[in-house]
């Protein structure tokens, strides 16, 4: 009898992790969706990271609540989407400074890679704890703090974005669903983090 109640919480443990994970990969779907609009990518991700920490202790969520959440990110979403490209085009410029072999032309490129990759993860620590009315300026500052406070929990998100830009280079449509196990990473290192 009691080996029963194990094996019955052990499945129920399994069936809740799996239910989790198979939520984020949802919610990656829901993440590219909302994306399309280039600039809004900042706002699909909080939005994405938000729906995955309520629906991890709670249980609730859904598509409608997630476009709410949607809606109210890309209120100053949209700025930050647009500066991340903005940064974006300034390291292609980097790259081909590089690629040019103008004199220190390596040395600028690592910098730059480096500088593009802090500001990436520290984009996706403030997604993971956007809330509604939360100012994005003073979420990316404090985001910036953590990226370099909590350097493992930094790693663990380059290795999922790692992971995801793989994804899209080995089978593209597989990067869809992985966008949703970034923003769960995401979730969970700030949630390390916090309890630290």
């Amino acid at each position: 009898m009691a080996g029963a109640r194990v094996k019955a919480r052990n499945e129920s443990v399994f069936a809740e992790r799996f239910a989790v994970f198979a939520e984020s990969l949802l919610t990656g779907v829901w993440i590219a969706v909302a994306s399309l609009g280039v600039v809004t990518g900042p706002a699909a991700f909080a939005a994405g990271a938000r729906h995955l920490r309520r629906r991890t202790p709670l249980g609730g969520g859904g598509w409608r609540v997630f476009a709410g959440d949607f809606r109210a990110a890309v209120g100053g979403g949209w700025a930050v989407g647009l500066a991340g490209w903005v940064v974006a085009g300034l390291a292609w410029v980097d790259v081909q400074a590089v690629r040019a072999g103008l004199p220190g032309g390596p040395l600028v490129g690592a910098v730059g890679l480096f500088a593009l990759i802090g500001l990436a993860v520290a984009g996706l620590r403030a997604t993971a704890v956007w809330e509604p009315g939360t100012v994005w300026r003073a979420l990316l500052a404090q985001a910036g703090r953590r990226t370099v406070l909590d350097p493992a929990g930094s790693f663990l998100l380059v290795g999922g974005v790692v992971l995801v830009v793989c994804s899209a280079l080995l089978i593209a449509p597989l990067a869809v669903p992985v966008l949703g196990a970034v923003a769960a990473a995401a979730v969970a290192v700030e949630e390390r983090y916090r309890r630290r």
